[in-house]
């Protein structure tokens, strides 16, 4: 493989490869409050053992209160010229109502990192309730075709995506995430194992209005790419998480709920379902049947962040590490205990996630957190 200039923006994998994988962080506060940022970055900072510098990045909901009722696009672009392209293409069904430079602090291996954009738009006309998705999807498909020089972070309400090449203290330090505060957040520390460290690939995934962090690899990824191309999205970005994210988002465009969202990405084994009592072997195996090629198949965690609140999900053998914990309003989740000790030292409660069943935690909600 030829040797890359630093200067790429990208960097490959080395020969050593951790088999369990990246590390994965959130939470959520389950009345709403806002909270800083720092909390999510100390997470990701004690787990940096399982990323190797070739890309993190942070999620958060209510980041933006000001502007919360905006589509707020987190861009990364190659030069200027490439920005007048991509203002463009938003103008075609977007009025820009703000933009402006993403505010970093350039230093280290990160001075000559890329353009980093947001816009706040919106729509300029819907005629019906699921044109917004199709305008979003479409929108965001035009601007990955770019791809290297352009590539979509994030694109929905109260929502903001921040990722990069880089340890996870870097990028955190790099996009000044102590300065934002949100009700939920997620974070990624990458240790990619066969495809590209660069910053269009870096975690977080986005789509509308989830944003997902992965460990794991997915040997189903030719199988639902297939699939997900039938349904106009384009995988450009070089790595199996965008399967993960773009099924994700499509689900949840089938007015799906997020327990059926889990059930189709991670359903029982037929002899499971075979034990299961009516109407939940029959409404699994339908499921199964419909949306088979959307199974992803192949070790992985995840956690969702969507408008609202969390999900995290294991694959089906439990063959990547999640564990979950609570203390008062707040739900924690990580690669490691350890992660979530750090930062709440008196946790009341901790449990590794079972194989195949989703754990979904909703704000402002009396029983917000359950198991699907």
């Amino acid at each position: 493989m030829a040797e890359r200039r630093a200067d790429d923006h990208q960097s490959y994998e080395g020969k050593i490869r951790i088999p369990s994988g990246c590390a994965v962080a959130g939470f959520i506060n389950k009345t709403g409050e806002r909270v800083n940022g720092r909390t999510i970055a100390e997470m990701m900072a004690l787990m940096k053992e399982r990323s190797n510098g070739l890309g993190a990045g942070y999620a958060a909901y209510g980041i933006y209160p000001d502007y919360r009722r905006a589509y707020a696009f987190h861009l990364i672009l190659a030069d200027h010229q490439t920005r007048e392209e991509v203002e463009a293409i938003l103008a075609r069904n977007f009025r820009i109502t703000e933009g402006h430079e993403i505010p970093v602090r350039r230093t280290g291996r990160n001075k000559k990192a890329p353009l980093l954009w947001r816009y706040f738009c919106d729509p300029l006309r819907l005629d019906r309730d699921s044109a917004l998705d199709e305008l979003l999807l479409a929108t965001t498909m035009r601007i990955n075709r770019l791809a290297p020089r352009a590539s979509v972070m994030s694109c929905g309400q109260n929502l903001g995506v921040f990722k990069g090449v880089g340890d996870p203290e870097e990028i955190a330090e790099f996009y000044r995430i102590d300065q934002y505060h949100g009700y939920s957040w997620i974070g990624h520390g990458r240790f990619p194992t066969n495809t590209p460290g660069w910053w269009g690939g870096a975690h977080p995934f986005s789509l509308g209005e989830i944003a997902v962090v992965h460990n794991g690899e997915l040997s189903s990824y030719g199988t639902n790419k297939s699939v997900l191309e039938n349904f106009g999205y384009e995988l450009s970005l070089r790595t199996d998480t965008e399967v993960m994210a773009y099924a994700i988002h499509h689900l949840r465009r089938q007015n799906m709920s997020w327990p059926m969202v889990a059930k189709v990405l991670a359903p029982p084994h037929w002899a499971e379902l075979e034990r299961m009592a009516e109407p939940e072997r029959e409404l699994a195996a339908a499921l199964r049947r419909i949306y088979g090629g959307l199974l992803m198949n192949g070790p992985f965690s995840i956690i969702v962040a969507f408008q609202g609140g969390l999900m995290a999900l294991n694959d089906r053998l439990k063959l990547r590490a999640l564990v979950a914990g609570t203390s008062g309003t707040g739900l924690y989740l990580a690669s490691e205990e350890a992660a979530i000790r750090q930062v709440c030292p008196r946790v009341e409660e901790v449990w590794p996630l079972p194989g195949g069943e989703a754990l979904i935690c909703c704000a402002e909600e009396e029983s917000a957190c359950h198991v699907a």
